[in-house]
């Protein structure tokens, strides 16, 4: 039988708190009634002896404490998951949006999820193409990854996770597509209702909601929803992947618009604030986010993330982005100087960086010359950049012959390579040839990262 307090002594935003109650267990869900009849669901937040602390998904702007009720459930939150839940819109607490009706679950998953057992994770070795050269090429994504991208207020992050989520697959060389089943999960939290439309229209117009699933978070929905979206979504992933066998990328944007609700919340129940008044626990809590990616030893799935952040102020050493890298297997930057520059998706290749990327390039993953064309580009565009910053200083005319075809290399790595449309979409092998035809502007004995049988093979052709 379950029991009812009328003992709610205080609201203050998004949390109130229940006295005198016995046997409630952390993250356990609540109901709360009001004087009116509605019912409002929140979640324990911390018990701490006789006292509760819940944690509301609801407004709680009309509630008051001595005409409620609250009612303790004795279960966690969960999601009801179906393989159906392709090509659906749901909200922050796991409804739909869409107008369609609800769906009969499969399974009912509690959200919290589990811990991938450290003995039974698989090692991630298999590429995804992403069709955007800058990743494929250079910062290769795997499947089981994580890799998040770092922007700033007003680059066009949507853009490129819209353009991620229609174009990635698992790809092998010589093969468009695979057999192997793969979906895309994509949780915005806090966006606006534009951002919100556009998402959504990006995916209706190209097909590509057919194969995933949307959890979307309007900045005007309740800050409570922005923690339970990424959780709601993660074990979707996790359904679809282990259960269903299929491979999914799990796009989470935008990250700082979560922490900055953590950092809400933490406020509320006047913690001592961390580094620049972020709860002490934030790397703990965004590792619950993170580590849930990966692949199971036995299992067909798998679950690569690519979070999207926008980094206050453009700094990298902030808290969220800081601890963000300890997490994660590297990041994809992008910059503010190639986006003033009308270059998109303005990916800034030197500070960027994938820690897995050779366990998914190579012969059978992309191609045999992708490790030694990835690291003769990156080397030659880091020359032209030094070889610009020199002319910029000294004159052009104090850079040698060798220097000057460099920074030209610097200039038309920018415009091709980097540059490419939002609806282009390259195959690895393509992006691999295109980077042999810049590599050509350079003097051969320059070439030094590529194998000999390499060169003979893929310059003549050009």
């Amino acid at each position: 039988m379950l029991k009812e307090y009328k003992t709610i002594t205080e609201v203050f935003g998004p949390l109130l708190i229940v006295e005198n109650v016995e046997g409630v267990t952390y993250e356990e869900l609540v109901d709360i009634t009001l004087a009116d009849g509605r019912t409002l669901r929140g979640r324990v937040l911390e018990v701490h002896n006789d006292r509760a602390v819940v944690q509301m998904f609801e407004d709680t702007r009309g509630l008051n404490p001595k005409s409620s009720r609250a009612k303790f459930l004795a279960k966690p939150m969960t999601i009801g998951v179906s393989q159906d839940m392709l090509g659906r819109v749901f909200n922050g607490s796991g409804n739909p949006k869409d107008g369609k009706p609800k769906l009969i679950p499969e399974a009912q998953l509690p959200i919290g999820g589990e811990p991938i057992n450290p003995y039974s994770r698989d090692y991630p070795n298999d590429f995804i193409q992403t069709g955007i050269s800058t990743i494929d090429g250079l910062n290769t994504l795997v499947r089981g990854q994580k890799l998040p991208i770092f922007s700033g207020a007003g680059l066009p992050h949507a853009e490129v996770a819209a353009q991620i989520a229609r174009q990635a697959r698992v790809a092998s060389v010589g093969a468009q597509d695979t057999d192997e089943p793969f979906a895309v999960v994509f949780g915005a939290m806090g966006t606006t209702f534009e951002e919100a439309e556009f998402f959504t229209n990006e995916f209706r117009k190209t097909g590509a909601i057919d194969r995933a699933v949307l959890f979307m978070n309007l900045a005007d929905d309740p800050v409570v929803e922005r923690i339970t979206l990424p959780r709601l979504a993660l074990t979707t992933a996790e359904y679809l992947a282990f259960e269903k066998g299929m491979h999914v990328l799990v796009i989470l944007t935008d990250i700082t618009n979560y922490c900055e609700a953590l950092r809400e919340i933490s406020a509320a129940r006047k913690e001592i604030p961390g580094r620049r008044g972020y709860p002490g626990y934030l790397y703990t809590d965004l590792a619950t986010l993170y580590e849930r990616a990966g692949r199971i030893k036995g299992k067909k799935g798998s679950v690569t993330q690519i979070p999207i952040l926008t980094m206050p102020e453009d700094d990298k050493t902030h808290p969220i982005p800081d601890l963000t890298g300890y997490i994660t297997e590297g990041q994809i930057m992008l910059s503010r100087e190639l986006h003033r520059k009308g270059i998109y998706p303005a990916v800034d290749v030197l500070p960027s960086l994938s820690r897995l990327k050779d366990k998914g390039i190579g012969q059978g993953k992309t191609r045999e010359d992708h490790s030694g064309v990835l690291n003769q580009l990156f080397a030659a565009y880091a020359r032209g950049k030094e070889a610009k910053e020199l002319a910029v200083i000294l004159g052009e005319a104090a850079l040698s012959d060798t220097d000057k075809k460099f920074a030209a290399f610097a200039d038309r790595f920018e415009t091709e390579f980097v540059q490419q449309g939002a609806e282009e979409n390259r195959t690895i092998i393509e992006t691999l040839d295109l980077g042999w035809k810049l590599l050509s502007i350079l003097p051969r004995e320059e070439l030094k990262r590529v194998k000999p049988e390499h060169l003979a093979t893929y310059l003549p052709k050009l």
